[in-house]
C-alpha cells in the first residue's frame, strides 16, 4: 500500500487551502511509481490549442546532489543569473511592489533576520538552489519562442501538479530562481532542444516543525482582485 491509498481522498477546496510554499523537507525520497501517477495526473492539465507546451525534468537522488553541488559552486565563483524568460519579479511596482515587499519581510522575518542583514539573506537566499532540502526538483521548460500567452499554460500545469502534491501527502516551493542558472541543468538532465527553463519546483515530504516552515502569507481582499458586473 503506498501512501496516497491509506489517505483519505481530499477535495480541490481542501487542497487549495492545505497548500504552501513548504521550504523545509524530510531527505526521504518519494517512490518512483508514485512519480510516474503523480506526474501522468498532472499531464492532464489543460492548455491552448492543447498545445501542452510544458517539458519537466525531474531530478532526484545522485543526479540532484550532483546539481546541489555545481549550482553551489557556480553561486561561490560569483555566477550571473541567465534567465532566458523576464523573471516575475523585475520591474514591480504599485501595490505589486508593496506586495513583494511583505513577502520579503514575512519571509525574512520568520527566520529572524533583518533587512539589514545581507549576509543571511544571502544564506537564506542560496538555499533555493539547495532545493530547500527537498530529495526532487521538478525544471519545467517551453520553447524559447513562445511568450507571456503560452506561459499560461506552464501556470496551470504547475498549479494542477501542486495540488496533486497536496492530495498525496506532498509538500512543494516553486521557485523562478531555478531558471536562474539553466546550463548546470543542461548538464545534468536532458532539455529539450529549443526550450528554456521557465520555473522550478522542489518537491518532497515536509519537514514538520520546522521553522522555515512557519511562514503565511497573506492575500488580497476579493474586491481587490475580483470585479463582479452585471
Amino acid at each position: 500500500m503506498n501512501d496516497h491509498t491509506a489517505q483519505t481522498i481530499i477535495t480541490v477546496s481542501q487542497a487549495l487551502a492545505a497548500r504552501r510554499s513548504i521550504r523545509g523537507f524530510q531527505p526521504r525520497e518519494v517512490a518512483p511509481e508514485l512519480l510516474e501517477e503523480i506526474f501522468t495526473k498532472a499531464n492532464l492539465a489543460p492548455s491552448n490549442c492543447n498545445t501542452q507546451p510544458w517539458h519537466i525534468n525531474v531530478v532526484s537522488g545522485a543526479a540532484r546532489e550532483k546539481l546541489e553541488a555545481e549550482l553551489m559552486a557556480g553561486l561561490m565563483q560569483g555566477a550571473q543569473p541567465q534567465f532566458h524568460f523576464k523573471p516575475g519579479d523585475m520591474d514591480l511596482s504599485g501595490i505589486y511592489k508593496e506586495r513583494q515587499y511583505d513577502c520579503a519581510m514575512r519571509y525574512y522575518g520568520t527566520m529572524g533576520i533583518e533587512r539589514s542583514d545581507r549576509e543571511r539573506r544571502n544564506w537564506l537566499m542560496a538555499k533555493n538552489w539547495q532545493f530547500f532540502g527537498a530529495p526532487h526538483a521538478a525544471f519545467i521548460s517551453m520553447p524559447k519562442s513562445m511568450g507571456e500567452v503560452n506561459a499560461i499554460d506552464i501556470g496551470i500545469y504547475l498549479q494542477t501538479l501542486m495540488l496533486l502534491l497536496v492530495e498525496y501527502g506532498l509538500a512543494s516551493c516553486p521557485q523562478g530562481a531555478l531558471a536562474a542558472f539553466p546550463e548546470p541543468v543542461k548538464a545534468i538532465t536532458p532539455i529539450p532542444e529549443g526550450n528554456e527553463l521557465i520555473v522550478g519546483l522542489s518537491f518532497g515530504y515536509e519537514a514538520v516543525g520546522e521553522q522555515i516552515n512557519n511562514v503565511i502569507m497573506e492575500r488580497a481582499p476579493l474586491a481587490d482582485t475580483v470585479t463582479f458586473t452585471r
